[in-house]
């Protein structure tokens, strides 16, 4: 469960969003520290460590991308990204440097307190040196830095650089249902077209090899007008 008192570090350059960012993290019960930018953000952990911090894209002077490279290089500090609608390449690129989530403004408020609360949950209590990040589920084992999926047994599976970077969105965020967008945008960025379908292709492809290395197991679930779903539970190997 998440502590309700957990610090929350706002790094955002507009007044008017960082005060509201801070109006609906203290109504739930979150204690915040709000920071116009990167040197704020540098002051307030020189004093403290947030338990979370909600990082701007765009900044003036050190953008989101640049503090988000920063802290990552020197500690494990979960990180909530917020974009606007237009810079999807920006959120892959922060995504790849280590953000834990991201979200789209506008937002709904609602929404914004669901992901601080989910990453809390997921990173609540990881280390601060790199986490490992080989995955086991329903008789598979997915190494993501050597880019392999086994079978529990050592069977190679073998997987096109697409499909592999699916499941590597879909291990990383089990049981959430994901919508073609964000596995757009997190997969293939900027050359992604409106109206994309090779989501769908790829998705079925890889549901075909995972039956062929295991029949009958059922991984990916489709979600009707929504997107889809890893229905598996995962466990991170040490």
């Amino acid at each position: 469960m998440v502590r309700s008192d957990a610090l929350i570090a706002i790094v955002e350059d507009d007044d008017e969003i960082r005060r509201l960012v801070a109006g609906l993290l203290v109504q739930e019960g979150f204690a915040v520290a709000p920071a116009a930018g990167g040197a704020d953000l540098d002051a307030l952990l020189a004093r403290e460590t947030p338990d979370l911090v909600i990082l701007d894209l765009m900044l003036p002077g050190e953008d989101g991308l640049s503090i988000c490279r920063r802290l990552r290089a020197r500690s494990a500090l979960p990180i909530l990204m917020l974009t606007a609608k237009g810079d999807a390449i920006d959120r892959v690129v922060g995504l790849e440097l280590g953000a834990d989530d991201y979200l789209v403004k506008p937002f709904e408020p609602r929404e914004l307190v669901a992901r601080v609360r989910a990453v809390l949950r997921r990173t609540r209590g990881m280390p601060e040196a790199a986490a490992s990040r080989r995955y086991a589920f329903e008789g598979f084992v997915v190494d993501l830095d050597a880019r392999q999926l086994e079978t529990s047994d050592g069977a190679p599976v073998p997987l096109t650089s697409a499909e592999f970077d699916l499941l590597a969105c879909f291990v990383q965020r089990p049981r959430r249902v994901l919508s073609r967008d964000q596995l757009l945008d997190w997969t293939r960025g900027r050359d992604a077209e409106p109206f994309d379908r090779t989501i769908d292709m790829t998705i079925s492809r890889l549901r075909r090899k995972i039956d062929q290395a295991a029949p009958g197991t059922t991984l990916i679930t489709t979600v009707r007008n929504t997107g889809y779903l890893f229905v598996a539970p995962v466990k991170q190997l040490t």
